[in-house]
């Protein structure tokens, strides 16, 4: 299962085509250049608190125990993806599945931002699929995307629920490594992300950055924002209450331009940040968080 084919998307967009070279270095399928995790979350009804069932990895994606140290919801499983390479490089593919079943209440997040190294030729993918039945809920929160200058990168994402469960994803895009000078320099940075309840598609949603055939930074674009997040809310429990309560949020919030619309057949909630520092994101999506767990987490607890 864990093959080079298994691990790389089906539907390389054209744009990356033309970067689909050999590697002088190590290449394509090599060891340590595909990254797998494989991961089943349930609740454990006598432990009270939700565990690991299955976990599969292969090296440079692993996880540890699952962590359950919120006083305020015992029973939710806190996992961190680690990654001992530093960072993504040229024809790396990396694919993550994460289920959750029978009431599982999760929380994920990455050991920290992921970065995508600077690229001499080909390019990187991530396959991410979040698959949830049976009342779960996840909030599935990694840190920021760093985009090295001439990077290339393709991320896809596939959110899938049945109609009880609640899964909230969100991504983060900074310009690149600013420190360095760094300000859009990277190829490419391709983000698509699909979500579906009950196997019926509810949204697509891509977000293309080419920098060097784009003008970012235009009115249309970015204006003078340099950080995009997007948080997806797949759920089919209190929308409109959430989304005017997260528009409320945004209406009081400085440095930081926002904005929250529910998906359609009300099947969740789409939202995009734009702001000048990753700490300013970070701590809007936990504001936004919070929001859900006061209005929807109670429903699995």
């Amino acid at each position: 299962m864990m093959n080079l084919k298994h691990c790389t998307p089906s539907d390389i967009p054209q744009e990356f085509l033309q970067y689909d070279g050999d590697i002088a270095q190590m290449g394509v399928g090599k060891s340590g250049k595909i990254g797998f995790l494989e991961l089943e979350l349930q609740n454990d009804s006598d432990k009270q608190k939700t565990i690991i069932t299955k976990k599969q990895t292969q090296v440079p994606l692993y996880v540890q125990k699952a962590l359950h140290y919120d006083l305020d919801y015992p029973s939710m499983a806190h996992v961190f993806i680690l990654s001992p390479s530093g960072g993504i490089l040229q024809g790396d593919r990396y694919r993550m599945d994460v289920e959750l079943r029978n009431n599982a209440i999760s929380h994920i997040t990455t050991q920290g931002a992921t970065r995508i190294y600077k690229m001499e030729s080909n390019y990187a993918t991530h396959m991410v699929t979040l698959n949830l039945k049976d009342n779960s809920y996840l909030e599935f929160i990694p840190e920021q995307i760093i985009p090295y200058k001439n990077s290339r990168f393709y991320q896809k994402t596939n959110l899938q629920i049945d109609d009880s469960s609640t899964v909230v994803y969100s991504e983060t895009i900074v310009p690149g490594r600013i420190a360095m000078g760094e300000m859009f320099d990277f190829d490419l940075c391709y983000l698509k992300t699909e979500g579906k309840i009950n196997d019926r598609v509810q949204f697509r949603d891509s977000s293309l950055l080419s920098p060097k055939m784009q003008k970012i930074q235009s009115l249309a674009m970015f204006d003078d924002k340099t950080i995009l997040t997007s948080v997806y809310i797949l759920t089919k429990k209190h929308v409109t209450k959430v989304n005017d309560m997260i528009n409320e949020l945004f209406s009081h919030t400085q440095n930081i331009s926002g904005g929250s619309s529910i998906l359609p057949n009300d099947s969740g909630i789409s939202i995009r940040i734009l702001g000048n520092s990753s700490e300013d994101q970070k701590i809007t999506i936990y504001e936004i968080l919070k929001i859900i767990r006061k209005e929807i987490l109670p429903e699995y607890l």
